[in-house]
């Protein structure tokens, strides 16, 4: 046998000797991503709800300063009336050429949901504030709370 016989022989040995990952270097990998995981979604999953919470009390925000432009144009809004019922569509008993001069006051209905799918509530006269107030009742959905759960009461 010749000597460059010998390099190819050793030279394909080598390329094709290993053409996978060993059961240990792969339970290795398996663990480190493990222990990534376990430090890392907690904080993650933190970080979620005070997004939705921030997310809500600025739409609540905007939803208020939407029913202050109502009340300058078109007057005071009814006690038991619903957001949608005078920002997307002209109450009764409003003139629609005062209402359409900036209507509708809000440009989708999805404007109305809270980040956890529940629609925002308008209170009138407010407790809060005087004339009205905007709530998001939390990620529970239900009157008081702490943390998430805690309701969000705009202007």
């Amino acid at each position: 046998m010749n000597l460059q016989a010998i390099l190819n022989r050793t030279a394909t040995s080598t390329r094709t000797g290993r053409r996978g990952f060993t059961i240990i270097e792969i339970i290795v990998v398996v663990v480190i991503i493990g222990v990534l995981a376990a430090l890392i979604v907690p904080r993650l999953m933190g970080r979620v709800g005070q997004a939705k919470r921030s997310t809500a009390e600025a739409n609540a925000a905007a939803l208020s300063t939407a029913v202050e432009l109502y009340m300058i144009e078109c007057g005071p809004v009814p006690e038991g009336a619903v957001l949608a019922d005078f920002l997307l569509r002209c109450p009764s008993g409003v003139d629609v050429e005062t209402w359409n001069r900036n209507a509708p006051y809000i440009k989708n209905s999805d404007h109305l949901n809270d980040p956890w799918g529940r629609l925002f509530v308008i209170i009138v006269p407010g407790t809060k504030n005087k004339d009205f107030d905007i709530v998001s009742y939390g990620a529970d959905g239900k009157l008081g709370g702490d943390g998430d759960n805690k309701d969000i009461i705009k202007p």
